[in-house]
């Protein structure tokens, strides 16, 4: 035990910067996901069928890819064609788009939720598309929404691990260089894994929180 904390001890600063890299990666594809997941969602129900018909092969073929790949293809082709991104672009750019596939049903899900009633009703009084979703639809569509958001931003933050594979710093990798240069596998792999579930437990509390907020909201 005295040799797991003082081990914890030396390692964990260059862990710490791991997570720093993590949070990062995590904050902006979850920033960018849920920004191109509404506009995917909003096409699909937007009624113009070649609208809609672009967003559903935008989000079958985005699904259908692996992350690996999309994140290999962003770092190491792109700069082929003249694009070239730094590590952490293309890790943010990469889950961000990738996990957008699956914000996108999410959100079109919620939003197929809401009464057809309602917007019969926006659409007599004279309310354009754009409002009515703006004023009655979306803030009744996020209650439902929220709680499977929340578990999408589990999955990703354990998923910002995959940014490893094109050398982002991040908290994987930054394991992977201690456990390969000090042969202490054990303990750095269940540093790694306590890190990762303190990162993720006040997340797990969250969509608990909000499965019980709203799931009570939405039986009345």
């Amino acid at each position: 035990m005295q040799n797991f904390l003082r081990d914890a001890a030396e390692f964990m600063p260059l862990l710490l910067l791991g997570v720093k890299f993590t949070i990062l990666v995590s904050l902006g594809s979850l920033l960018l996901s849920t920004v191109l997941g509404l506009v995917w969602a909003l096409m699909r129900v937007s009624g113009v069928p070649w609208l809609a018909m672009i967003a559903k092969v935008i989000v079958n073929t985005l699904r259908g890819i692996p992350i690996l790949v999309q994140l290999f293809y962003l770092y190491f082709v792109m700069p082929e064609l003249g694009i070239r991104l730094s590590a952490l672009e293309a890790g943010i750019i990469g889950l961000g788009v990738a996990y957008s596939a699956y914000h996108s049903e999410n959100f079109r899900a919620g939003i197929e939720a809401i009464d057809h009633g309602q917007i019969e009703a926006a659409q007599s009084i004279g309310m354009g598309w754009g409002l009515m979703m703006r004023r009655v639809v979306l803030p009744q569509a996020i209650k439902i929404m929220l709680p499977p958001y929340g578990n999408i931003m589990i999955m990703m933050l354990k998923d910002s691990s995959q940014a490893s594979t094109i050398t982002v710093a991040e908290l994987t990798l930054q394991g992977q260089i201690i456990a390969s240069s000090t042969f202490k596998n054990m303990t750095v792999y269940t540093l790694v894994a306590l890190l990762y579930l303190s990162m993720s437990l006040p997340l797990i509390g969250l969509v608990g929180w909000l499965e019980r907020r709203f799931g009570k909201g939405t039986q009345r």
